[in-house]
């Protein structure tokens, strides 16, 4: 009885109640959906939401896959990767045979679930890595799983082991082929209403009579005065940056990227140089996350690639995106390697504790 009290506890106030009672309908939605032959993986890509990622999504998993439909289930822990993961979409894609769906616990983003016979979804994967678990289950939809659909998931194992594998010839005739997901466009922001601006001329005369005035009583002429406020560059700053907000949707993460250092040593001003590009990344966008590696490890602290001078020239430190809606990769990957150059000046302008205007 107290194992069952502890269970329904999340029911007992009325904001875990309604959360609840959300998450049933949605899985029962989803779970119709499976039942018509549609992987369950294409399902939560195409729903796209919060509530099937994570933890929670390993619960639907276990729901749908394994306790209703009695999908067969191989997990390991890699002992190797294979070079690109999403290169396997076209051998996965021979299996119309049988149903797969993997979920790889991801060191940074969690976990992360995606049909292996979709490329899209298994670039959202990323990287794999050695030793961090990989589950594969496989099935046949409503009808009863086999053998065959056991043999199947061990062999995807193999295979996102870096392995190479002969399927059998009753894994490559079926239904279950590859098929397009289409995700749900997302609604219009709303309009905002345009504010009354001055018209141009009107307020270039009323900033010409300012200047006039401060030029005439700093003895200078009221047209070179207008001339060099004109001169002025827009700020390069804004003020600190805002929280980093939750993602809207599940997390993805882009491939590393590899930035070569071109400065003779990774110094002290690169550092500040990379912290203030990444600062000014999450103003522009706070849901979205920045990994930096190097020498195949996490930086957790930016600080300690100056440490003893272990990074230097002709060295690569790799970055990484992670979110639900990521842009800017390409650009962010050229400031970092401009950072990581000898103009790294450019990045060390302005207040110390405000963010740069770069994306």
């Amino acid at each position: 009885m107290a194992n069952d009290a502890t269970n329904l506890e999340v029911l007992s106030t009325r904001k875990g109640f309604n959360s609840a009672v959300r998450y049933i309908k949605k899985t029962i939605a989803v779970m119709e959906d499976a039942e018509s032959h549609v992987n369950l993986a294409d399902i939560l890509f195409a729903e796209d939401d919060e509530e099937f990622s994570g933890y929670k999504a390993s619960m639907i998993l276990n729901i749908l896959l394994v306790d209703k439909l009695g999908y067969k289930t191989v997990s390991a822990n890699l002992g190797s990767v294979a070079g690109n993961p999403s290169s396997l979409a076209k051998e996965f894609g021979k299996w119309k045979g049988v149903d797969l769906v993997v979920a790889y616990h991801h060191p940074e983003l969690g976990l992360l679930v995606a049909n292996p016979k979709s490329e899209e979804e298994l670039a959202g994967i990323g990287d794999l890595r050695k030793n961090e678990l990989l589950v594969v289950f496989a099935g046949k939809g409503a009808s009863p799983a086999d053998e065959n659909c056991e043999k199947a998931a061990e062999l995807a194992v193999s295979l996102f082991e870096g392995a190479k594998v002969k399927p059998p010839a009753a894994l490559l005739k079926g239904s279950f082929g590859v098929k397009a997901v289409k995700k749900p466009k997302a609604a219009p922001a709303p309009k905002q209403p345009k504010t009354p601006r001055r018209p141009a001329k009107a307020a270039g005369r009323v900033a010409g009579r300012v200047a006039g005035r401060v030029a005439g009583r700093a003895g200078v002429k009221p047209a070179a005065s207008v001339r060099e406020a004109q001169r002025v560059a827009p700020p390069v700053v804004t003020a600190a940056a805002p929280p980093v907000a939750a993602p809207a949707g599940p997390v993805r993460m882009t491939p590393r990227y590899a930035v070569v250092v071109q400065n003779e040593l990774f110094h002290n001003g690169n550092v500040e140089a990379w912290k203030r590009i990444v600062a000014s990344y999450n103003a522009k966008y706070p849901s979205l996350q920045v990994y930096i590696y190097y020498d195949g490890e996490r930086i957790l602290d930016i600080n300690s690639l100056f440490k003893w001078g272990k990074v230097k020239h002709g060295s690569a430190i790799e970055f990484a995106v992670a979110g639900s809606d990521i842009k800017d990769v390409a650009k962010l990957q050229r400031y970092l390697a401009q950072g990581a150059s000898h103009m790294f000046e450019a990045f060390l302008k302005g207040p110390v504790n405000n963010v740069l205007k770069l994306f």
